[in-house]
């Protein structure tokens, strides 16, 4: 009885320990809030489209070399991709870490339409506070690894241009990856969830029509429009959307149409992505937007090419790792709003015509799914997902109902809304990490779940084929 009592008491404070070194770790994340709010508003305020994110790159970067990390810089071929590491031995985690803008999404941190700069840039998925929050995990599991002597390895991966420039599968083809046991991630959100899902694979590409200028009025038979290339091609395309699977998204954008009207256009080219949430259908799909494209330029006497910009697979769920971060992030809890941020929220949520919208959700964690289908957007996350077991969150850094790509979506990023869920992403990553470091166990039951979910007969091929990083394509 006495033996039993004295293991009991010996559970009792072994668990007492770990809460308060929880704490401990909590805490530390909590004081230094105001030094990674004021990383993230630096990068918010300085928004560099991908592969030109040179200044966001190098300031997080130097934050962590400042925190002891060995930080290898343009790696891949890439100048502003760079790996930080600390620790030897394995385990070793992965964090992964973007800070890419997107274009014409120019906003100040006020809850109506106002652009800082118009036509501008802006953070309208909030890769500001994902690059920030993932460094910041990064540091505290170093530190926590540091103090109690506990073997392994920590990285972080800064990742460029996930918006259309796929930074993360030239890293993942450059085997950047090749020794992790496990990878982290997250990102901005209008809610708080970890669930094991997936996302629509992806391939785009610009296609390019080459005509024969000419005067559209006084000689319009000399001239060869490569706009009426493009816009055939638009059109079959549009036809073809009758006889793909109904989850098929396919967007197009045209990127240069000519430079006058009274100017048969010589050039014209059109930027393509084609989405669904099986790989192998996203490459017949796009096979046949080629199809278009070659019939296009042969009904209108043009010439045409096209250039590959990114792929991206499907996120291979890993419930096994996806788990201990739900649990985590239930331990973390939500965004809870203080009278001044419930007042933005309101105003935010009238921009929202016809949208039922529940502001105490961002308070609350949404319960634990598996969900293997994609449904939504895509993440260069793919990629990395089908060659190491990966779990990932997202959190309310927007006011609920928010969607992601909007100046709503910038305007929250920028104010104290999005700091505290990106420090909810911070806490949630680091205890995950550290979970992980305790239990290394855990890294073979996710090799394992990832090798089963593949299949036997994977073999990785990128989307992108063999073409180098596209550094130029936002130019």
């Amino acid at each position: 009885m006495k033996r039993l009592l004295t293991i009991t008491l010996l559970c009792c404070g072994l668990s007492l320990f770990a809460q308060k070194k929880e704490k401990d770790i909590l805490k530390a994340l909590d004081d230094k809030a105001s030094f990674y709010n004021d990383i993230a508003h630096q990068i918010w305020s300085n928004p560099e489209l991908g592969y030109l994110e040179h200044n966001s790159s190098e300031l997080l970067q130097h934050t962590l070399a400042d925190a002891g990390f060995k930080v290898r810089a343009g790696v891949a071929d890439i100048p502003t991709a760079f790996v930080a590491e600390w620790g030897s031995g394995g385990p070793v985690i992965g964090i992964l870490a973007e800070f890419d803008a997107l274009p014409g999404v120019s906003q100040k941190a006020v809850a109506h339409k106002e652009a800082v700069t118009e036509g501008g840039a802006g953070h309208a998925c909030g890769h500001h506070l994902f690059g920030t929050a993932s460094m910041a995990a990064g540091i505290e599991v170093k530190n926590w690894l540091e103090a109690t002597g506990t073997a392994g390895t920590i990285r972080v991966y800064g990742t460029p241009a996930e918006e259309g420039g796929a930074g993360k599968v030239y890293m993942a083809r450059a085997g950047l990856l090749d020794d992790v046991d496990a990878v982290l991630h997250w990102h901005p959100s209008s809610g708080n969830s970890a669930g094991a899902t997936s996302t629509l694979a992806n391939k785009s590409a610009k296609f390019r029509f080459y005509g024969e200028a000419s005067h559209a009025a006084a000689a319009p038979e000399r001239g060869r429009s490569a706009l009426d290339g493009v816009e055939a091609m638009n059109y079959m395309v549009n036809l073809l959307r009758e006889h793909v699977p109904q989850e098929t998204r396919i967007h197009y954008v045209i990127t240069r149409g000519g430079e006058a009207p009274n100017v048969v256009p010589a050039f014209a080219e059109v930027f393509y992505y084609v989405r669904n949430p099986d790989v192998a259908n996203v490459k017949s799909i796009f096979a046949k937007v080629v199809k278009a494209a070659e019939g296009a330029a042969m009904g209108t006497n043009t010439e045409m090419d096209y250039e590959v910009i990114h792929g991206l697979y499907n996120v291979l769920p890993n419930e096994t790792l996806a788990r201990i971060m739900h649990k985590n992030l239930e331990k973390v809890g939500g965004v809870n709003y203080s009278p001044e941020e419930r007042d933005f929220a309101e105003k935010i949520t009238q921009t929202y015509p016809n949208v039922k919208v529940d502001l105490a959700s961002a308070a609350k964690v949404q319960e634990f799914i598996v969900r293997e289908k994609g449904t939504g957007g895509s993440t260069d996350v793919g990629d990395v997902s089908w060659l190491v077991p990966t779990a990932g969150l997202g959190t309310a850094t927007w006011v609920p109902g928010t969607s992601a790509h909007t100046w709503q979506a910038v305007a929250a990023g920028g104010m104290s809304i999005g700091e505290k869920g990106m420090l909810v992403a911070a806490k949630t990553l680091t205890l995950t990490a550290i979970d992980i470091f305790n239990d290394p166990a855990v890294t073979g039951r996710a090799l394992e779940e990832l090798m089963r979910r593949r299949g036997d007969d994977f073999v990785y091929e990128a989307l992108v084929g063999d073409r180098t990083p596209p550094l130029d394509y936002r130019k």
